[in-house]
């Protein structure tokens, strides 16, 4: 059995979460309290950071690599395009998610100096975004992919991170909705997430 160690308010492991119920498969998640985190975390992770996926001898840490895995190992549902160039700008996509909404992740999180800039940042892309959800119900289309458990732990949290979106995101806002009704979602959530929204 899988096991994954994972924040209970993390966004990252969030993210894993996801895939792993999207999937329907038998896993055991390991709650990390962040403030005071196991040592055996260190131990299997040199970065000391969740999320950690063990399945038997394979450990790997970072989010996009562990739910890559799991989408190559248990192909049903697929999450990342079959088709080569498709997977490709979906990679190419993820990474700019990393560098352009979830860089300054950790500010947010301990709502650090530098959050404001952080917040404004978030709120100018994701409205850039909100414009193609008028067309399509996900981020590749019809189809719900690793775009949408890559971003979705971000749109949960936008209230507890004190970002509020212009009128301009309606049609963000509304897949949002969409997203977060799938029963994928509901069960990846824990207990801190569950609060973060009202």
């Amino acid at each position: 059995m899988m096991n994954l160690y994972s924040g209970t308010t993390d966004p990252f492991s969030h993210r894993c979460r996801i895939v792993l119920f999207e999937k329907g498969m038998d896993f055991q998640v390991i709650d990390v309290d962040l403030d005071h985190k196991p040592e055996d975390i260190a131990v299997i992770n040199p970065y000391n950071r969740v999320p950690v996926l063990v399945d038997r001898d394979l450990v790997l840490h970072e989010a996009n690599i562990i739910n890559e895995y799991i989408d190559e190992r248990f192909p049903h549902p697929q999450l990342m395009p079959p088709d080569p160039i498709m997977r490709a700008r979906a990679r190419q996509f993820l990474h700019t998610f990393e560098q352009e909404l979830f860089a300054g992740i950790d500010l947010l999180e301990k709502n650090q100096k530098g959050a404001d800039k952080v917040r404004a940042q978030v709120r100018e892309q994701l409205t850039q975004l909100a414009p193609m959800f008028t067309n399509q119900k996900f981020m590749l289309g019809d189809d719900f992919s690793m775009l949408d458990v890559a971003v979705a732990p971000l749109l949960w949290r936008l209230e507890h991170y004190g970002i509020d979106l212009p009128k301009a995101a309606a049609p963000l806002m509304k897949y949002s909705e969409r997203v977060f009704s799938r029963q994928g979602f509901i069960d990846s959530l824990t207990p801190s997430e569950k609060v973060m929204r009202r």
